[in-house]
């Protein structure tokens, strides 16, 4: 399964490697905002199937590390705040970045779909499609170790949101994979959780295949983020 994580797509070997140029970089970070953006919505509809009172007094913290606490400022950020200072270091704008004037369609169809998927299936299909954040820390940390000397022009304040990601995703995981277990209690349920951390890895592989599609190495200028 580590083998088709997004970490292993094209685009984003070249974007850990320094070999995007900056309107490459903007165009990736304001796509990924789009899902950002709509992960706590996928959270809510987690939160609006499960039954089960722990399960939902444990998963509503995930929508508060997105959306964060308070003025947003210091650790009352939240995770969307913090991408937003990303693209800010990268040079677009905040009314850009939140108006999601620069997703793409297959971005937005990609996220659209893992959202609707969030809403219709069973809940604990739902927590172990987000199960794909087992191999988050390594690309996290890829990102730290790299951008600074690939991408000088981006102030390091602006890669906040990669430090803060690494120990709630290894927390995250812990409890999705206390629900995989509990949950998987028969061969065919097995097989069906495979399948649904194949089709939540296709949506964020896809997910690069629509930016690296639509941010060529030739774009003209007057094209460029």
């Amino acid at each position: 399964m580590e083998s088709r994580y997004h970490s292993h797509h094209p685009f984003n070997r070249r974007l850990n490697a320094g070999e995007l140029q900056p309107f490459q970089v903007r165009g990736w970070v304001a796509n990924r905002f789009y899902y950002q953006c709509r992960i706590p919505v996928k959270d809510a509809a987690v939160l609006s199937n499960c039954d089960d009172r722990a399960t939902r007094r444990r998963w509503v913290v995930r929508m508060l590390d997105h959306d964060g606490h308070g003025d947003h400022e210091g650790a009352n950020a939240g995770g969307i705040e913090i991408w937003t200072r990303l693209g800010i270091a990268t040079g677009l704008a905040r009314e850009v970045l939140e108006s999601h004037a620069l997703v793409v369609p297959g971005v937005r169809f990609a996220v659209d779909a893992y959202v609707n998927f969030a809403r219709t299936a069973p809940w604990q299909e739902a927590v172990i499609s987000s199960l794909t954040e087992m191999f988050a820390p390594r690309i996290h940390k890829d990102r730290l170790a790299g951008w600074p000397t690939h991408y000088p022009w981006i102030d390091t304040s602006g890669l906040d949101y990669f430090r803060s990601r690494i120990p709630l995703a290894d927390r995250d995981v812990e409890h999705g994979l206390e629900v995989a277990m509990q949950w998987c209690t028969t061969r065919e349920r097995q097989q069906r959780a495979l399948h649904i951390l194949g089709f939540k890895l296709d949506i964020l592989w896809a997910m690069l295949d629509a930016i690296e599609k639509a941010y060529p190495d030739d774009l003209p200028k007057d094209q460029q983020p």
